[in-house]
């Protein structure tokens, strides 16, 4: 099947006129991209991080069907570039909206306006807890609470050291003496590319914790 790129995207067949299958993996964007239109996405997950001028990298926030991605939001609102990375986690089906377009609908369409700025606010105050949790709470604490939230109730995370340090904006030495030390009192089993919850009772006591 033949692929071509639309608006940062790959478009595969076409689903409805203005839908597009995008495989898993697929970079939808980088730092420096111009933005060509606003995405709404039907299914699946995008994975937007920051990478940092040491080379250091941190998950800033999922898109998930009904949710905004603040980069492109601003980089259409301020005619800017993107400043970070979406990644598709998992395959995408989702409906580009050309700036021209967008820019009309938010004007004259009240619902459509409505609905896009209650999820920048919910996005914006996402990212607020983000900043709270990596200035406020111990590695500990933020590493509990990414292994609950990646786990989705499973006892296995498939995750390695690399990608529980992006989670937790720290580094992969840190994450893997946290871990060691997790390992020791119990509460998790390390497999090499995966860490199995080994006392889910004892991460959400420490996920819960307020230092």
């Amino acid at each position: 099947m033949g692929y071509r790129c639309v608006a940062g995207f790959t478009e595969a067949a076409t689903l409805t006129q203005n839908q597009q299958r995008i495989p898993a993996k697929t970079v939808l964007f980088r730092s420096g991209d111009s933005c060509k239109g606003f995405v709404v996405l039907h299914e699946g997950s995008i994975r937007v991080t920051l990478t940092a001028p040491n080379g250091r990298e941190v998950v800033l926030y999922r898109v998930a069907p009904g949710d905004v991605c603040l980069q492109t939001f601003s980089c259409l609102i301020e005619d800017r570039h993107y400043s970070a990375e979406g990644v598709a986690e998992s395959e995408l089906v989702a409906e580009v909206i050309p700036a021209a377009q967008f820019y009309q609908r938010i004007a004259i369409d009240t619902e459509f306006r409505d609905r896009i700025f209650k999820a920048v606010a919910r996005r914006f105050a996402e990212l607020e807890s983000l900043v709270e949790n990596v200035a406020l709470s111990a590695l500990g604490i933020r590493l509990a609470r990414v292994l609950l939230r990646l786990s989705k109730h499973h006892p296995e995370v498939d995750a390695t050291h690399d990608q529980l340090a992006r989670e937790t904006a720290s580094g992969r030495a840190a994450v893997s003496r946290q871990l060691a030390a997790f390992a020791e009192t119990g509460l998790v089993k390390l497999e090499r590319g995966r860490v199995t919850i080994a006392d889910r009772d004892g991460l959400e006591a420490l996920a819960g914790s307020s230092n």
